[in-house]
């Protein structure tokens, strides 16, 4: 899974001057962002030693890959990837517009 997300994301340059902390990786924080809905785990309670970062580091890296576009381009790649692999079964799929963002 983390090969078709990782091309996805937005590189971050780290600046040359004053570059504060360093990014917690990527793939951690991917990870963690995944665990929190899974679990239905406040973010705040996301615990440190799972190796995630904090709930607030997750939060706010949700927000970035929002604001940049991220998932509904990963929708749209494991979707392809599916078809590819005739893996999709719509013979009992149901449609709800209540979540439609058009």
């Amino acid at each position: 899974m983390w090969a078709v997300v990782e091309p996805l994301l937005p590189r971050v340059e780290r600046r040359a001057r004053h570059p504060g902390r360093k990014r917690h990786p990527d793939r951690l924080v991917f990870q963690g962002i995944l665990f929190v809905p899974h679990t239905g785990i406040a973010w705040e309670h996301l615990p440190q030693e799972l190796g995630f970062g904090s709930g607030m580091t997750c939060w706010r890296r949700l927000a970035e890959w929002t604001e940049a576009g991220v998932w509904p381009r990963l929708h749209e790649v494991l979707l392809a990837k599916l078809r590819g692999a005739d893996a999709l079964d719509f013979s009992r799929a149901a449609v709800d517009g209540s979540t439609s963002g058009r």
